[in-house]
């Protein structure tokens, strides 16, 4: 299903190529649809139809949806999800975001990608919530407007949008008078510390992180409404989620890492109902992602002494410099509390004697040059709170960090774009 100008843009071309499509089905306003060969007009189609229809019986391991992975570190994957999923986005929901019966509810992710999905469209309607959808492109006072117009009470966004608002400054979110929210949470990649705390400066309460991927489905660790939070931790896991920190010892097998603040891979044990039920044409990719009896993530973490778990990297993004290991999330949320930086995005770069060393690019908030002065004052910044072996060797200034279009950080490309290399697949990138 698609429009006339998408189809001629995207699809016509590989046409052919894509013999198991049967039909193409156009839709546009009344009388705009253009008669493409090989598409049928889907306003059409359905003035001619019947108005009775007798839904087909499903099983809940029938096939219900395909999400795309969001491409950060690679070319994006398909996940299968089946029709079980509902369960988790009702429970999910009901657990990390507390959903009530006469709440109010907007999520500002996208539809099209897993989190407008699941939560922005299934888990609110499963509820009966009334549900808050803008289509519009962000701006802080706009937004700040919805939450206080529609009398939003759970508003669940991502932390490059909180990060967009903090570049504006607390003082605007305090014009706003929003005595009906009363829960704020945090998805798309980890939330900043910095940003936590900023919550409580501008709406009087913090940001509930919590951590999810488009293959588990559904949220898995949150920081629940009653919870006390710990700024920068994803939260503990979620009913019936067992959770480990293990070490992959084998092909097939993996070591569970039993003591607290050691860092490893984050594995989930299997069954929950929105798990993935494998990648779209590569069933090798979905296999390996199973070992010892768990689902390996490729999210490093490391768990507290109280099981709060803490992000540090996707293992493809984790920087290996001078024997150390370092996440480019620490690196980041350390930057992000100086007042000048608004953005951050930190890799790895090639070095003969280190491996790598840790390079930053930061976009500024308004007010802020940028010179040589700052650019050595960010490294001492950074140098002190981080230490010489963690912190950036070389800052480098950005109008902007290329981000997708869900808000993750593509630091694939910013490294491709430092070394002079190919790009790789951005069909998700912000822009495109």
């Amino acid at each position: 299903m698609t429009t006339d100008a998408l189809y001629k843009k995207k699809i016509e071309s590989l046409r052919r190529s894509l013999p198991s499509i049967e039909h193409v089905l156009v839709i546009g306003e009344p009388g705009a649809v253009r008669a493409l060969p090989g598409t049928r007009d889907l306003r059409a189609l359905v003035a001619k139809a019947d108005n009775r229809f007798t839904i087909p019986a499903t099983d809940p391991e029938d096939i219900a949806l395909l999400h795309f992975t969001s491409g950060t570190t690679g070319k994006p994957k398909g996940a299968v999800h089946v029709h079980e999923a509902v369960v988790a986005h009702h429970a999910t929901a009901r657990f990390a975001l507390d959903f009530h019966s006469d709440d109010v509810f907007w999520c500002t992710a996208d539809p099209g990608w897993v989190t407008g999905t699941s939560y922005g469209i299934i888990a609110p309607l499963t509820h009966g919530l009334t549900s808050i959808v803008d289509e519009a492109d962000f701006d802080a006072e706009r937004w700040y407007s919805i939450l206080r117009d529609e009398h939003v009470t759970v508003w669940y966004t991502a932390p490059t949008a909180i990060r967009m608002m903090m570049k504006v400054g607390a003082d605007t979110a305090r014009k706003y008078d929003l005595p009906a929210l009363r829960v704020l949470a945090s998805v798309g990649e980890p939330l900043n510390p910095e940003a936590v705390i900023w919550g409580v400066d501008a709406f009087g309460r913090p940001f509930h992180d919590n951590w999810w991927q488009t293959e588990t489905g559904g949220i898995m660790i949150a920081n629940f409404a009653a919870m006390d939070i710990r700024p920068g931790s994803m939260g503990r896991p979620l009913p019936g989620i067992d959770v480990a920190i293990v070490r992959r010892t084998g092909e097939d097998s993996v070591e569970v890492v039993e003591a607290p603040d050691t860092q490893g891979e984050l594995a989930l044990r299997p069954g929950w109902p929105s798990m993935f039920r494998g990648y779209v044409s590569d069933d090798a990719r979905y296999h390996n992602c199973f070992a010892g009896g768990y689902y390996l993530t490729g999210d490093l973490a490391k768990r507290d002494r109280d099981g709060y778990y803490w992000f540090i990297g996707r293992a493809d993004d984790v920087i290996k410099s001078s024997g150390h290991l370092i996440g480019p999330f620490e690196v980041e949320s350390v930057l992000l509390e100086h007042p000048s930086v608004a953005e951050a995005g930190v890799i790895g770069k090639p070095d003969p004697v280190a491996l790598e060393i840790v390079k930053a690019f930061v976009a500024l908030k308004p007010g802020y040059e940028p010179t040589e002065a700052l650019r050595r004052e960010l490294l001492g910044f950074a140098r002190g709170r981080l230490g010489a072996a963690v912190a950036p060797k070389e800052i480098d200034f950005r109008p902007s960090i290329p981000k997708n279009r869900a808000g993750k950080i593509m630091r694939r490309l910013l490294k491709a774009r430092e070394l002079g290399l190919p790009e790789g697949d951005i069909s998700t990138l912000e822009g495109s």
